[in-house]
């Protein structure tokens, strides 16, 4: 699946949007929200440092859950690695 084809979080009220020329996008990569694009456009290194906890109805605590990912130890610009999920 290229870049194009990958769903945005968030993107589109939850209907399939795929990335747009001239936003900055990590990769979410395992739990719930697996595959997906986040838009970190604008983001300053602290704040990819953290990472982000994403609304999602597809975690273990079902809708209005939340998964964790941040970004890996050995990869801070990479991808953001699945965490957690908490209600």
């Amino acid at each position: 699946m290229s870049t194009m084809d990958t769903r945005v979080y968030g993107g589109d009220d939850g209907h399939w949007a795929g990335p747009s020329p001239g936003r900055v996008y990590v990769s979410l990569m395992g739990g719930p929200l697996d595959g997906q694009l986040y838009d970190v456009t604008g983001w300053s290194g602290q704040e990819r440092e953290v990472g982000a906890l994403l609304i999602t109805d597809r975690g273990l605590f079902g809708p209005g859950g939340r998964a964790f990912y941040r970004p890996s130890a050995t990869d801070p610009g990479g991808p953001f690695l699945w965490d957690s999920d908490t209600p």
